[in-house]
């Protein structure tokens, strides 16, 4: 029952007598439901963890792929060592790597947490086997 039906209840029932028992709003409160909330994730230290290890992979892995080697620029200084002046960064390519990675970290931390609700729930289910 919700709380919305519950007033309905109570409001049919002070049209018909003026004095409703104790009793009865008790009981009427106890059927009450409790609203749900999706909380979605919470980020726990194991999460940013888990998160941490597949975005230093992804980056690890993909290294290649970060850096515009076209755009690199070197000057030979002393003792004819070569320096590498300038570089830039595909951002676009790191954030797609980062993003796809948190994503999947998050998709499967969503997914423990609805397989241990389930097995929350189907503990207090009787089964007759």
């Amino acid at each position: 029952m919700t709380k919305n039906e519950l007033i309905a209840k109570l409001e049919g029932a002070k049209e018909v007598t003026s004095v409703v028992s104790i009793d009865l709003v008790l009981a009427a409160l106890g059927m009450l439901e409790e609203p749900k909330v999706n909380k979605g994730p919470v980020f726990d230290d194991l999460l940013i963890e888990r998160l941490s290890e597949e975005i230093e992979s992804a980056l690890d892995y993909n290294c290649g792929d970060l850096v515009d080697t076209d755009t690199a620029e070197f000057s030979l200084n002393y003792n004819n060592t070569i320096e590498l002046d300038r570089v830039e960064i595909n951002v676009r390519d790191v954030m797609e790597h980062v993003t796809a990675k948190m994503q999947l970290v998050l998709e499967a931390f969503e997914q423990e947490a609805a397989d241990e609700e389930a097995e929350a729930e189907e503990e207090g289910t009787l089964r007759d086997e």
